[in-house]
């Protein structure tokens, strides 16, 4: 049946009832644009690798990461610094690992939760994926209302409703080649962070100050937990892990163990660059909000603002270097930072979708209706609290995905720790310990605030006896199924073993070598390559 290469089904599944070849593509398609590695030792092949790395950290560079930097600086000036340099360094590591998932087993972490988890399980943790897609996206639809704000002088709560014909938009331009369209995003956003830059330079923070936020580590009050876990979130995000275990599927690696080993090490350096650029902006924009807010030359209108500092207000921050233009160049960077989150939340969806419930809707589909679930609330927010109340959601947005993350996290530390899944390139001892260590104080901070802060509101909340009882009981059974289904996820073993071992170890290389069979496991992921490159023309055939 032939069918063009835009006009897929809606619902495209894969058929087959063999599930330990649920690697096999969803779509046969021969001119799927896929970078094939050559089998060659090289620094070259580095440049093979280079995309699906900076393609994740566009994601610690979105609206929402802007929010938390900009109130994290106004109002704990440096503090807080060391919250983004820890959670740099943890997401260095978490995202290395992801892209090892995908690379040794040829499958990406929803796919292995699918094969893995009884049928209960697998659909909750696909609901809460989607859910973190979901608060992912509201920072995308607030940030989008407020640039357009900002441009055109638009109401909070009608840009919110303008950002679903924004993602009409936007997959209308990746017909063109999204290559071309990621190109001229990251030049926006690099531009505004060019611009943060040079208002470091002309704010001049104290050096001693920033680096003694940097490495110091410090939480002054309940207010700064809750922007700390914020941070947190908007750093290191649940779909992101999902993301990048799919997209290193787009290349072609020969099946050998150095070629293995050689590729998850190229995706270590790439993700490490791609993320140092992407903590040199968040500090630079705390720095700028924490050295423009504590400044003493400061106007009543600026004071203001810096009190209650949201993205509809930030502009003038960067007043002294760019002149009248700052509010307008903010505005187009901030537009551009959205909608490139958008594209990373739109294929973390499809992923999502497609390795959980071996399911795939068309892009414009996807995106459009979890757009829609993101405006919701978003909307209603802008239409209560205004453009201040709709920043604080962004927070609270950030916050969920905090509490989220465990859900995502541990399935992955425990796939890429067992050789079950990974063989020879299953994590070592040190990693091991670290991940965990990593994992275990993100759930224990999240825990600790979420229980002292829900205590606090129930004796301090003004509520009557009957409410407090009902409430109490109410929160603390969800405090004990969270806790609950993180000990399952920890203590579970995984039981099933990844189909491509067989290509891991050195005996099993030789013998599939000599029987000429090694081309079944190399199968290309064209499913993944024509999810991220969406052909203008051309005809496929779908088998």
């Amino acid at each position: 049946m032939a069918a063009s290469a835009t006009g897929q089904p809606q619902f495209i599944a894969s058929t087959g009832g063999n599930r330990s070849f649920s690697n096999a593509p969803l779509i046969k398609n021969e001119d799927a644009d896929q970078i094939v590695v050559p089998d060659k030792t090289s620094w070259k092949n580095l440049f093979a690798y280079i995309g699906p790395g900076f393609l994740v950290s566009i994601a610690y560079i979105d609206p929402g990461n802007f929010e938390t930097d900009l109130q994290s600086g106004a109002q704990y000036k440096y503090e807080l610094l060391w919250i983004i340099l820890v959670a740099s360094c943890a997401a260095l590591i978490i995202q290395s690992l992801a892209a090892n998932l995908g690379v040794v087993t040829g499958k990406h972490l929803a796919e292995h939760c699918r094969n893995e988890y009884p049928k209960v399980p697998n659909f909750i943790l696909w609901v809460l994926a989607e859910i973190a897609i979901v608060a992912c996206d509201i920072p995308e639809v607030i940030g989008t209302a407020f640039a357009l704000n900002m441009l055109f002088k638009i109401p909070v709560w009608i840009g919110v409703l303008l950002t679903g014909f924004s993602t009409l938009i936007l997959l209308a331009l990746q017909q063109y080649g999204v290559r071309k369209l990621e190109f001229l995003i990251a030049f926006l956003v690099f531009t505004m962070a060019g611009c943060f830059f040079a208002e470091l330079g002309y704010a001049k923070p104290e050096a001693k100050e920033v680096l003694h936020g940097l490495f110091v580590p410090q939480l002054k009050g309940n207010g700064a937990t809750g922007l700390a876990i914020s941070l947190l979130g908007a750093m290191v995000m649940p779909h992101n892990l999902f993301l990048h275990s799919a997209l290193v599927l787009s290349r072609k690696i020969p099946r050998s163990v150095r070629s293995i080993k050689e590729a998850c090490r190229f995706y270590m350096i790439e993700s490490g660059f791609a993320l140092a650029v992407a903590f040199l902006i968040n500090v630079s924009v705390i720095s700028v909000s924490g050295a423009v807010c504590s400044s003493s030359n400061l106007n009543p209108e600026d004071q203001a603002s810096c009190k209650d500092l949201d993205l509809n207000k930030a502009s003038f921050l960067l007043r002294n270097v760019l002149g009248s233009w700052s509010s307008k160049l903010f505005a187009i960077a901030l537009l551009a930072s959205g909608q490139s989150s958008t594209i990373t939340g739109t294929y973390a969806g499809q992923y999502v979708m497609q390795g959980f419930l071996d399911l795939r809707l068309k892009p414009w589909l996807r995106n459009f209706l979890t757009r829609c679930l993101a405006i919701v609330p978003s909307l209603i927010v802008a239409l209560i609290g205004g453009s201040a109340g709709a920043g604080q959601l962004i927070i609270i947005a950030s916050m969920i995905l905090s509490f989220e993350l465990p859900f995502a996290l541990v399935p992955l530390l425990k796939f890429t720790s067992s050789k079950v899944k990974m063989g020879m390139h299953a994590n070592s001892i040190a990693i091991t310990a670290i991940t965990w260590i990593i994992g275990s104080l993100i759930m224990i901070i999240n825990v600790y605030y979420l229980a002292t802060s829900f205590i606090k509101f129930l004796f301090h909340g003004n509520l009557k006896l009957v409410e407090v009882v009902f409430l109490g009981i109410f929160g603390f059974s969800a405090m004990a199924v969270y806790l609950a289904g993180v000990a399952y996820l920890v203590l579970r073993k995984n039981k099933e073993a990844s189909h491509l071992l067989a290509l891991t170890t050195h005996e099993n290389q030789h013998s599939t070598n000599e029987s000429g069979n090694a081309s079944l496991y190399s199968l290309p992921r064209e499913d993944i390559a024509s999810m991220q490159l969406p052909s203008r023309s051309g005809t496929v055939d779908i088998d």
